[in-house]
């Protein structure tokens, strides 16, 4: 079993799941991805892509403008203001146009293990505004971008990411 890495992965983020693959003699090389974070090389139709918690994936669904450093709205070519919600549809919707099934592997531990737990989720962020999405509304938009472009949402602590991700690519779990 080899897997391809995508580039963009912060090597100090995957050290665990490095180290799981070094462990267990599971082959990797890190190289651009088109879609996702890990491929196993042989089935480019099946890719992961990795979150680090629920708050990551908030951001990602997201339609609340960037800022720059100094507080500014980003703005595209366009002269539209960018989001991390945009970016994320373009990445579906390259995954669906080139017929690839991609997972969701959130690393967010605790309770939540199933795409049902979010809803009951309890975002920390609501204490700063009430204006951060409740785990009510982040479960809704979840479940609406998996019947629209066949993403899968699968959950894990962060211990166990690297068999996660061998189980899901040797298709264990789908």
């Amino acid at each position: 079993m080899t897997i391809q890495i995508d580039t963009r992965e912060k090597p100090r983020a995957i050290v665990r799941i490095r180290d799981y693959f070094d462990r267990n003699g599971i082959e990797y090389f890190m190289e651009k991805l088109d879609v996702g974070d890990y491929m196993l090389i042989g089935n480019p139709t099946l890719v992961i892509d990795r979150k680090q918690n629920l708050e990551e994936l908030c951001k990602n669904v997201s339609t609340v403008p960037q800022k720059d450093a100094s507080g500014r709205i980003k703005r595209g070519r366009d002269g539209k203001p960018l989001t991390d919600h945009a970016r994320f549809i373009r990445e579906l919707e390259r995954a669906r146009e080139r017929g690839v099934q991609l997972v969701i592997l959130c690393e967010h531990g605790g309770s939540i293990r199933t795409l049902s737990d979010v809803a009951g989720w309890v975002n920390p962020r609501l204490r700063e505004s009430k204006l951060a999405m409740s785990g009510k509304r982040l479960h809704q938009i979840l479940l609406t971008l998996e019947k629209t472009y066949g993403v899968q949402f699968r959950f894990c602590d962060k211990r166990r990411t690297g068999s996660e991700i061998v189980r899901i690519l040797s298709g264990d779990a789908l």
